[in-house]
């Protein structure tokens, strides 16, 4: 009879710093993406649906822009989980927040699979998915030695 092995805890699992670099690194490429939507960049096919092919109206540029900062701030959380904190944040909203960036991911990844544009279908769409694996590889893992140490992200 095979034994069974029961489940971990989150700090039993090893840290993830490298998939953290990675996943910022590709949040970052949103948020350039947004920021280029939002200064003007003709790129509206591959957005907001396709509906909008060229320049994206100034009410979506707005849109793009909220979505920029909120990538960025996502990039911030993954790098803070994965032990590459740029900006310190306790270890439960590191935790938390990567858990939170993604749902964000995987509603982005829906979205852009059921969207009309081939852009966003076939390129934004894997690569959304792609992104939602790291994160959900590094939210489950453990917290960086520093934190364990200090007891910071103690509570599970």
């Amino acid at each position: 009879m095979r034994r069974t092995r029961k489940p971990s805890r989150t700090d039993d699992r090893p840290v993830r710093p490298r998939v953290a670099i990675v996943l910022a690194a590709g949040l970052l490429v949103v948020v350039a993406f947004q920021s280029a939507l939002t200064l003007g960049a003709s790129f509206g096919a591959a957005a907001q649906g396709g509906a909008q092919s060229g320049q994206l109206p100034e009410a979506l540029r707005v849109v793009t822009g909220l979505g920029a900062v909120v990538w960025l701030f996502a990039a911030l959380v993954v790098l803070a989980r994965g032990g590459h904190a740029l900006v310190p944040l306790p270890g439960a909203v590191a935790r938390l927040g990567a858990w939170l960036v993604a749902g964000l991911l995987g509603l982005g990844a829906l979205l852009n699979s059921a969207s009309p544009s081939p852009w966003e279908r076939f390129g934004w769409g894997p690569f959304t998915v792609v992104m939602l694996i790291l994160c959900v590889v590094l939210a489950r893992s453990g917290c960086p030695a520093t934190e364990r140490n200090r007891g910071v992200d103690s509570i599970q």
